[in-house]
């Protein structure tokens, strides 16, 4: 007889089980003292990599660097790029960075026109 009993005790607990993990989603188990299984709700997973924020801060270099060749003009800013090309090879990927593309032309151009 408690073997019978152990059975349907272990059949109920699998049967627990599936309807925890069925319901899983959303939902954390949180076993009280006394064994009492109470769902409770979830944080919502937030995002690790944020788009615009990447995308904010790569507007704010471009316009670092746009107004770096406007204070510096064009010769300056290619001869302290050119010196970077030079150097080790973190010094040769901030040359690479900061080479004055199309688009840090056009911010130059927009900062010059409002002085």
């Amino acid at each position: 007889m408690s073997e019978a009993n152990f059975q349907d005790f272990q059949r109920r607990l699998r049967e627990i089980d599936q309807r925890h993990k069925r319901l899983s989603v959303g939902y954390v188990r949180l076993v009280e003292r006394d064994g009492l299984l109470v769902p409770v709700d979830a944080k919502p997973m937030r995002r690790r990599f944020n788009p615009r924020g990447v995308a904010i801060i790569l507007a704010m270099f471009l316009v670092f660097k746009g107004f770096l060749l406007f204070y510096l003009g064009p010769g300056t800013y290619a001869s302290r790029v050119g010196a970077l090309e030079e150097g080790t090879v973190f010094e040769r990927m901030g040359a690479w960075i900061m080479q004055a593309d199309p688009v840090t032309h056009w911010i130059a151009t927009q900062i010059t026109m409002m002085f």
